[in-house]
């Protein structure tokens, strides 16, 4: 199996380490021909308008998605979109199904599922193959866009590792935590063995409270830092759900288990910023 990656950030840089594909600079927008693509290029949080740019989520999600996506048009070739749970919307199904309703607020999110839609819009017209691969909230060694905006556990995680003090949502936030290399064998189950013309949840399909694992992450430093507590944004109660989780039934029917336990891969990340920055 050949695979062209549009997009080796976090995710799919790791996928590109660990299994073979060929990484296609980030400013080329035709590719070799290959079996399968695996597209990963996308804005990664709901911030952009409050921050005075309302465009770059529909440049970079939707204009830029369309030219790649109209320059490497093989019928041979299958296009496998990287998705986000954030399509469900901020008042989501417990768990969340690849059948369940989507309804998202925020620009990030919007821009998203319109994305989908016109990926299966568009491979529906010309007779072309796709899957969908929503992913859960992947932590693990290497992200380095991290912030308070995107990956807010592992970064609150990093402060914590530095002895500084977090904060938390009053009322827990519940997340569907998955290791970036689980990540990375869930998506290549799905290129080597998915249906195609469907969406999966790349998730381990659990709700995991995120102060738990902020303590965790806290006893692991030795005590060092505090974790504190904070009410929640209007904003973010408008963009985001308090908490969700992902049915990953179809993932584990292609063979997937989960290898790595997120408060293990806690444990690593506080070692790891121990002595590194994000």
């Amino acid at each position: 199996m050949t695979t062209n990656i549009f997009g080796a950030g976090f995710v799919l840089g790791k996928y590109a380490e660990m299994f073979p594909a060929n990484v296609v600079p980030r400013n080329e927008i035709i590719a070799p021909v290959a079996d399968q693509i695996l597209y990963g290029i996308s804005t990664i949080h709901n911030y952009h308008p409050k921050e005075g740019n309302p465009f770059i989520d529909i440049e970079t999600n939707l204009l830029h998605f369309m030219r790649v996506l109209d320059a490497n048009i093989n019928q041979d070739t299958v296009f496998n979109l990287v998705s986000s749970w954030f399509v469900y919307g901020s008042n989501p199904q417990v768990p969340s199904k690849e059948t369940s309703p989507c309804n998202p607020n925020g620009f990030y999110s919007i821009t998203a599922l319109a994305r989908e839609q016109l990926l299966r819009s568009y491979c529906q017209t010309f007779g072309l193959k796709f899957r969908i691969l929503r992913l859960g909230n992947v932590i693990g060694i290497g992200d380095k866009k991290a912030s308070p905006k995107k990956n807010a556990l592992q970064w609150m995680v990093s402060e914590l590792a530095k002895g500084n003090q977090v904060k938390v949502y009053k009322g827990g936030q519940v997340r569907d935590y998955i290791d970036v290399r689980d990540a990375c064998r869930a998506i290549n189950l799905v290129l080597e063995k998915g249906e195609l013309n469907e969406v999966y949840n790349i998730s381990n399909g659990q709700g995991l409270n995120i102060r738990e694992l902020l303590e965790v992450a806290w006893r692991e430093n030795g005590y060092v830092g505090s974790i504190g507590e904070q009410e929640v944004p209007e904003f973010h109660k408008t963009v985001q759900t308090s908490a969700i989780y992902l049915d990953n039934t179809k993932i584990k029917k292609l063979g997937y288990v989960q290898q790595h336990d997120i408060k293990n891969t806690i444990k690593e990340l506080v070692r790891y910023y121990q002595y590194n920055e994000i």
